[in-house]
């Protein structure tokens, strides 16, 4: 198995990263709502993505070996 290193961005400062091969991903999904959806969804982003991850709404970049493979969104929830 070929190591990657993945990384999650926002505001170009890197948040979370590892060379696992499957976490980071599966978070970048989780922040976007692809593997979470309601109400659910929204108790995840505020009492783990804000609260104790420390990520704000807005854009957020999945990378992969320092080349952008996907960008998405952690919604502002206060609107």
């Amino acid at each position: 198995m070929t190591l990657n290193f993945d990384s999650i961005k926002q505001n170009r400062i890197t948040i979370l990263s590892s060379n696992d091969n499957s976490s980071i991903l599966m978070i970048f999904r989780n922040f976007i709502g692809l593997n979470f959806k309601g109400e659910q969804y929204i108790r995840y982003i505020q009492n783990i993505v804000f609260a104790v991850m420390g990520f704000k709404s807005g854009r957020i970049e999945y990378w992969r070996n320092d080349k952008l493979i996907s960008v998405g969104t952690i919604p502002n929830l206060n609107q």
